[in-house]
């Protein structure tokens, strides 16, 4: 059984980022040599070798979560943004008292109107917004930052929309923060660039194939929801670059891994191709699930946080880390009183 639960104090739960992103503890985790230290995030272009290559997932938080009440009857209401349906409707997570008839309208704290138009077999709404514009320029205007419900009960400060965003969020899209990657700074950038380390960017927008809760006894049985990804012919220059000269890819965060991994695996090119090992463009949804045993084809390290317990983003990390050695782990970060999910530290698998 791959290594998928355990217990965490409450009070280590990070209800705010630390005061610098960058002075972030980090635990790394040495594979070959199964060794433990304790170090800071700053840290990590001196955890890491001339050649080597950092790729970050630069996706933007979309503040899609919208707060309100019914139109008829004042009860209050929250969603959040998914994505676009087909037919046009945003396709949200939503939850109110009782069960609302279709036509139901509701009314943000903001003064956007919509109403459930549909359902899908997911049990998820379709609603329709009675304004026009873009989900972004719309979510832009009437939305708020989606915090996980661990933060504060998901209440959002003013620092949060600038905290709860990486320095070098780009392509708007996600509705949770590529977490690792808070952590990095325009210092941490140059330094690594001081250092002959280089770095690439892909694209992955955060939905709920990251963070849905797995449900089934055999966690490895898990369906795990499509999310768009794109890696583009110059981060596959850069990927291929690295490895024939024997420099190591380092993935900052589960959304990167995933995405790098994709392209590894899922290849437009004909079958005899597609199973080489090379990493390939890629653009479009991905529902590859990594848990060990996993072949990694791309990465070679990752920056993550720490996970919540019996999520997929665990068993991802265990594949990389190995079960035991990441249970090991875990249990130091406890022990050592790390501050740990979305606003929390960090840990580097060498």
């Amino acid at each position: 059984m791959p290594f998928f639960d355990y217990h965490l104090p409450e009070h280590l739960i990070a209800q705010h980022p630390a005061a610098e992103r960058d002075a972030a503890r980090l635990l790394v985790v040495h594979r070959a040599a199964r060794l433990i230290e304790h170090r800071t995030f700053r840290d990590l272009p001196d955890l890491l070798a001339p050649g080597d290559l950092v790729v970050l997932n630069d996706t933007r938080v979309l503040p899609a979560r919208l707060v309100g009440r019914r139109e008829s009857t004042g009860g209050k209401w929250e969603g959040l943004f998914l994505r676009v349906s087909e037919g046009g409707l945003w396709e949200m997570l939503a939850q109110t008292r009782s069960y609302p008839e279709l036509g139901t309208a509701f009314v943000t704290d903001t003064n956007l109107r919509l109403v459930l138009r549909g359902r899908t077999t997911d049990r998820h709404w379709l609603m329709e917004v009675a304004e026009e514009g873009t989900p972004p320029e719309l979510l832009a205007r009437y939305g708020h930052i989606p915090l996980p419900p661990y933060i504060r009960k998901g209440r959002e400060e003013d620092a949060d929309r600038e905290r709860y965003q990486t320095v070098y969020a780009n392509a708007a899209g996600s509705v949770a923060a590529p977490t690792a990657g808070l952590h990095v700074t325009p210092a941490v950038f140059a330094r690594l660039r001081s250092k002959g380390i280089g770095t690439a960017r892909v694209t992955l927008h955060v939905g709920l194939g990251t963070f849905a809760p797995v449900k089934v006894e055999d966690p490895t049985q898990h369906v795990i929801h499509a999310e768009w990804c794109e890696v583009t012919q110059d981060a596959v220059d850069a990927i291929r670059a690295t490895k024939a000269q024997g420099g190591r890819v380092v993935a900052v965060g589960t959304t990167t891994t995933r995405t790098l991994e994709s392209a590894a695996h899922y290849s437009v090119l004909p079958a005899p191709l597609a199973g080489e090992g090379k990493i390939h463009p890629f653009c479009g949804a991905t529902n590859l699930f990594i848990h060990e045993p996993f072949e990694f084809r791309a990465v070679d390290a990752i920056v993550t946080n720490f996970h919540l317990p019996r999520t997929t983003l665990l068993l991802l990390v265990g594949a990389i880390a190995g079960s035991d050695l990441l249970q090991q782990a875990y249990a130091e970060a406890v022990l050592r009183e790390y501050r740990f999910f979305s606003y929390g530290d960090a840990m580097l698998v060498l």
